[in-house]
């Protein structure tokens, strides 16, 4: 059984193995979640020694604050918020910009945001594989990370709300935004008119 097929009863007995102290439930807990968790991390600060930092880090802070999930969302939505939290703390740190500077977002961007585009449709032969791969890259860290959520993760928007603190319009005109420039950077890469 994958993350994605856990229910929240599931989530909860989990948790409250790890917290009982059971021997090995914290081990299946981050078995669990560490790829959604190298997911979130490595999407927004793309370095490798990093990231497993970052992750080891990120787990540290579940164990430490597990008591205080509540089995409202999935534990899969704490995770990556904590997860999330430790990336972004890391890159204000290092005084790395986020998302690209706000543009209007007006109602009508709002309005052209579509849940119909297929990320993995793009990547069907290996060479768009490979152009897709080096368009997300250059994403801003939070347009990757919205991007990753939502197509890879299938965090609903209102998960990826909870998860990174933003309002759900905010979420969609990221993820619109960033459809917008890989369907450039791709239509650009394939000799294709966007």
């Amino acid at each position: 059984m994958d993350a994605d097929t856990h229910t929240l009863a599931d989530d909860q007995a989990l948790v409250d193995e790890v917290l009982a102290g059971r021997p090995g439930a914290f081990e299946r807990l981050v078995t669990r979640y560490q790829k959604l968790c190298w997911h979130v991390i490595h999407r927004m600060v793309r370095h490798a020694e990093d990231t497993q930092d970052l992750c080891q880090e990120t787990f540290l802070r579940v164990h430490q604050y597990l008591h205080q999930y509540r089995s409202e969302s999935a534990l899969k939505s704490w995770i990556a918020q904590v997860a999330y939290s430790v990336a972004k703390r890391h890159l204000e740190r290092k005084r790395i910009p986020i998302a690209e500077p706000s543009e209007a977002d007006g109602n009508s961007l709002l309005e052209q945001a579509r849940d119909d585009f297929d990320i993995e449709s793009a990547s069907i032969e290996s060479q768009s594989a490979a152009h897709l791969h080096a368009a997300i890259e250059c994403l801003p860290p939070m347009q990757r990370t919205i991007l990753t959520l939502y197509h890879l993760e299938e965090l609903p928007i209102g998960e990826i709300s909870l998860v990174t603190g933003l309002a759900e319009g905010t979420i969609k005109s990221h993820l619109f935004r960033s459809r917008k420039q890989l369907r450039d950077a791709l239509g650009e890469s394939m000799g294709v008119a966007a």
